[in-house]
């Protein structure tokens, strides 16, 4: 699904640099080569970088957790 019509950013494309260390919406933006325009879009990507990074927090929980 497109989040930023501005730059015709993906859902995918914004996780995908939240998986490779971008830790906020602007971060994940500059990494894809531009940083948000309008801004209109900055809630749904906060929430994509903040999903991704939930999923590896519990992710690593699960794992810890299994090898005690």
């Amino acid at each position: 699904m497109f989040v930023c019509s501005c730059n015709a950013y993906r859902d995918t494309q914004i996780a995908d640099a939240a998986r490779k260390g971008a830790r906020t919406a602007c971060e994940a933006y500059e990494a894809l080569g531009n940083g948000p325009n309008c801004g209109g879009c900055l809630d749904t990507a906060t929430e994509i970088v903040e999903q991704v990074h939930a999923a590896r927090t519990a992710s690593h929980a699960a794992f810890s957790n299994a090898a005690d």
